[in-house]
């Protein structure tokens, strides 16, 4: 069975929007290609998860397409800016996968309007991931920079890491808040992936 690195895209792999809008608001969205922009070390931190042997499975909530403010045409081009982004930085950062979930209940779109667990923290994607790529979860780590990250890593039964990038740090104390024990808490993924590969 392969060992997986399962991470978030926004505000993991590239910068969040760092709207202080409400929820349902479009500014905290990356809608599109002109938005993509990586975090500093994140094609590094990829190219070292492949050498160590790790299968890279991006895990992330598209709300946006349910809210009618991103269409999944606009999303697999912003997809596509990452991965050239990333090689292009490092030819060995290279994503083995990608799994989205666009559905929200609050969506405007009447096919994406519902409860999923496809959804974060719910594991649908890691689950079809996981027998895609026969996955073994228990050697597996889930790296993100928000408390529902943390949630599905517990949900699926892989190993929890939260970066500070991103909402990292409303993430961290709202874990402390619930007494939600973290794997590791690093910088970012770069730190992350270091982590994981020299222990």
């Amino acid at each position: 069975m392969n060992k997986a690195l399962f991470l978030d895209r926004d505000g993991t792999i590239i910068k969040e929007m760092m709207s202080t809008a409400a929820a349902g608001d479009k500014s905290k969205y990356v809608t599109g290609v002109d938005q993509v922009e990586l975090i500093e070390g994140a094609d590094k931190a990829i190219a070292s998860a492949k050498e160590a042997g790790y299968k890279v499975i991006v895990i992330t909530n598209q709300a946006a397409i349910a809210r009618g403010w991103l269409t999944e045409e606009t999303l697999h081009l912003v997809n596509q800016k990452m991965f050239d982004l990333l090689t292009q930085h490092d030819p060995d950062a290279i994503i083995d996968d990608l799994y989205y979930s666009p559905y929200h209940v609050d969506g405007i779109i009447e096919k994406y309007k519902k409860e999923s667990p496809w959804r974060k923290p719910g594991i649908g994607m890691i689950l079809e991931a996981q027998k895609k790529h026969n996955v073994n979860l228990s050697e597996s780590y889930f790296i993100g920079d928000t408390y529902e990250d943390m949630i599905t890593a517990g949900n699926a039964g892989t190993k929890k890491i939260l970066v500070m990038t991103g909402f990292g740090e409303i993430a961290y104390r709202k874990c402390l808040d619930e007494k939600l024990k973290i794997d590791f808490i690093a910088k970012d993924l770069l730190e992350a992936v270091n982590f994981i590969t020299t222990k």
